[in-house]
């Protein structure tokens, strides 16, 4: 059975974006440098060539990821989920109970992950405490810094559709 990936609308189009860009830009650039580093002669002690094969071989690689990816993502409208309770691409308001600091996260899926800007997979340890809860509820969550008790103060939908 294929699992399913949870993406939004916006980070399904950013992977097919990065695909094409492998694929029609950087795929041809790296066939063009394989080329000429050929034409400098001895393969064996052409660093040129050997760096050359290396990003081909990168960029093979995260394209069979990518298809994979896409292949199995579900996508998700963010822009009408129900907020009415903690779900896939909501913004949810937390209060940390120990410190009184309030925190805002997005959940999203793995792929679009991003502590720095308050994304986080739902996934995540704090990602999947969350969902299901609802404005007042407690979320307890072990991290690898200790037990953290939440309480969830709002829930809007993303601007991010």
């Amino acid at each position: 059975m294929i699992q399913r990936i949870p993406i939004s609308k916006t980070g399904h189009a950013r992977l097919r974006e990065e695909l094409d860009r492998l694929n029609k830009v950087e795929r041809h650039e790296i066939i063009r440098a394989i080329e000429v580093a050929r034409e400098h002669g001895d393969l064996k002690e052409n660093a040129e060539y050997h760096a050359a094969k290396e990003r081909q071989s990168f960029i093979e690689g995260r394209m069979m990821d990518l298809k994979d990816k896409l292949g199995r993502a579900e996508v998700i409208d963010c822009s009408v989920v129900n907020c009415d309770k903690v779900v896939f691409g909501t913004v949810v308001t937390l209060a940390d109970l120990d410190t009184d600091e309030e925190v805002c996260y997005q959940l999203l899926g793995p792929e679009e992950a991003d502590m720095k800007n308050n994304r986080i997979s739902v996934l995540s340890p704090l990602g999947g405490a969350m969902l299901g809860k609802c404005i007042g509820d407690d979320v307890t969550v072990k991290t690898p810094g200790g037990t953290r008790q939440l309480e969830v103060l709002e829930i809007e939908k993303s601007e991010q559709a």
